[in-house]
């Protein structure tokens, strides 16, 4: 049984201010246009952003402890058995095997599908010795509606897939630091209670396989920010990116990475992995 994570590690809070890039709204659908990673790597959108300073809380201090239905996101102690995650192509099976055995007793549902594990760092050197993506330095949601349904369209054959969305489906992402501590760039959720929907505009997406869509999020002072410092690779963080539902439970959690003013200048970079999957019910 895989524990809620107390994130009570001492009782400092580190809640602090930093700068998330928010979409200015135009007249134009923004694209999105995914890299290909290595040293070079960046955010690629053609639209206009802002930086806006918010406060940004410890989510160790909530209590209760964040969760899926409610905020969006929770965060789970989990010990994981890949010793090198840059290594995960080879490890894939026995990766996806853990992350099933964690994520169904939390969400339930009868089925999961794993089908993408994304590795980021903010350090150049990393990024270019193993060909891996940027940090995502602005506000957004992996899914809207229309991608979301696509996505499974996808990934099941026709008669399954169409089976499946008869019924509700929740796509979650699990992020995880696979080296030192995430002080450096680390992540920050939105609780979904703060999110309107008047705030949020579908983007396309261009990749080399394949055109989707995710959401971008203007700015709010409604918006209440949370991250958990220097989360460790024994402890992950699941993040609602869809969820069919409409009982009033939250659908999204809009997230980014941010500069974090309270870590220390010789801070080792950012090294992390966030794997996607579908539970179906």
């Amino acid at each position: 049984m895989h524990q809620i994570s107390s994130g009570t590690r001492n009782m400092t809070d580190f809640s602090t201010y930093s700068k998330v890039r928010y979409l200015i709204p135009g007249n134009k659908k923004p694209v999105y246009f995914a890299s290909k990673g290595g040293a070079e790597a960046q955010l690629n959108i053609n639209a206009d952003f802002e930086d806006i300073e918010v406060k940004i809380n410890d989510g160790r201090c909530l209590n209760p402890p964040a969760n899926l239905d409610k905020e969006g996101f929770e965060l789970h102690d989990h010990k994981s058995m890949i010793a090198d995650f840059y290594e995960i192509k080879n490890q894939q099976a026995k990766y996806e095997a853990e992350l099933t055995n964690l994520v169904l007793p939390i969400i339930g549902g009868e089925k999961l599908v794993v089908f993408d594990h994304t590795l980021r760092s903010d350090s150049a050197e990393i990024r270019e010795a193993h060909k891996i993506r940027e940090a995502a330095t602005v506000v957004h949601n992996d899914y809207t509606f229309n991608s979301a349904h696509k996505r499974v369209r996808d990934l099941l054959d026709h008669d399954e897939a169409e089976a499946k969305l008869k019924n509700r489906f929740v796509i979650v992402n699990v992020w995880r630091a696979i080296a030192g501590p995430a002080i450096s760039s680390p992540l920050t959720c939105c609780d979904a209670q703060s999110v309107s929907e008047e705030n949020v505009f579908a983007s396309e997406r261009r990749a080399k396989d394949r055109i989707g869509e995710l959401e971008l999020v203007s700015r709010s002072v409604d918006h209440k920010w949370y991250y958990y410092p220097e989360m460790n690779r024994d402890e992950v963080l699941l993040i609602k990116t869809f969820d069919s539902a409409a009982d009033g439970r939250a659908t999204r959690s809009v997230h980014t990475a941010f500069r974090n003013h309270l870590a220390p200048i010789d801070c080792p970079p950012r090294e992390s992995i966030e794997s996607r999957m579908m539970v179906f019910f």
